[in-house]
């Protein structure tokens, strides 16, 4: 049984094979059914606990077409808003659906999920990783510049969160350097091999194939807005800093933006085809990881 929890520990040609589906999915899509009903007859819940646009659109769309059906959960409907424990939870849910889709805080909660349910598991976003969005935004670079292996792709931000964290883990994977420019108290939580930091944002841009942003204020951390807004501050793409990457050098933003602030408006209008793309691709790449996922025999029912 597969599951995907998180990148770190996948190997390429694991991810290869989600990218390939991805790219078949995008070309095929309107003129048939994608992977031949690879969920005929399965009914997939998604969890979230977290609010979400672009990932739960994606994931509702990717399962209805690729045969199967939806069950969405908020946390605030079912028990676990209630205080249920996540491992029973998932013991129901592993008696009635064939696979779950978790957007939730602690990266924990996804893996005692998996265990506990013993259904193929998602993991759509936690506070410390977001693997379907790095395997989206690598579809979305290749497709636009040619192979990841060897390019240069510039965090500029918070690179403390989940979506720098699962670019580093990528980057081992595929093979190219993830430099991030962010302040000290905001670097990434491991730093070596292919992954570099350093606290100025334009050293951090220099020559970069790909510049990427994120918003300041994580979800779960509202309360610390203000402050952080001072600390970002230097840490926004805008003109001056997109001046330092290469010429052609992609301008990608996983969204929400909050413009003025992570990115200008200005930056934003003018790169909006490709950070538009990027955010379709999440529906192609979803239905990519789905087939991965279910292209071993799943476990008998209990």
């Amino acid at each position: 049984m597969r599951h995907l929890l998180k990148l770190a520990g996948m190997r390429e040609s694991e991810a290869r094979q989600i990218l390939d589906l991805a790219k078949k999915a995008k070309k095929m899509r309107g003129k048939k059914i994608v992977g031949k009903g690879a969920l005929a007859g399965q009914i997939w819940a998604l969890i979230f606990t977290k609010a979400s646009t672009r990932t739960r659109v994606s994931f509702e769309v990717a399962i209805r077409e690729l045969g199967g059906v939806p069950s969405f959960l908020s946390a605030a409907e079912i028990q676990l808003g209630r205080g249920e424990l996540v491992r029973d939870t998932a013991r129901v849910m592993g008696r009635m659906v064939h696979g779950a889709v978790i957007r939730t805080f602690a990266q924990s909660d996804v893996e005692e999920f998996a265990e506990y349910a013993q259904i193929p598991t998602i993991n759509a976003l936690t506070d410390d990783e977001h693997p379907c969005q790095i395997l989206s935004d690598i579809f979305t670079i290749e497709e636009k510049l040619g192979s990841i292996r060897g390019k240069r792709i510039a965090f500029i931000g918070d690179a403390a969160c989940n979506v720098p964290r699962s670019w580093g883990e990528a980057a081992e994977i595929f093979g190219f350097q993830f430099v991030c420019g962010a302040p000290k108290e905001f670097r990434p939580m491991s730093i070596g091999g292919n992954v570099s930091w350093t606290e100025d944002p334009m050293e951090a841009a220099a020559g970069a194939d790909v510049l990427y942003s994120d918003v300041w204020v994580s979800m779960g951390k509202e309360f610390e807005a203000a402050e952080r807004e001072k600390i970002f501050a230097p840490y926004q793409i805008n003109r001056k800093l997109v001046s330092q990457a290469k010429k052609g050098a992609l301008v990608l933003h996983c969204l929400p933006a909050y413009r003025g602030k992570e990115i200008t408006d200005e930056i934003l209008e003018e790169r909006a085809k490709d950070i538009f793309d990027q955010a379709e691709n999440r529906l192609h790449t979803q239905k990519g990881i789905l087939q991965w996922i279910v292209a071993k025999p799943l476990k008998g029912k209990k």
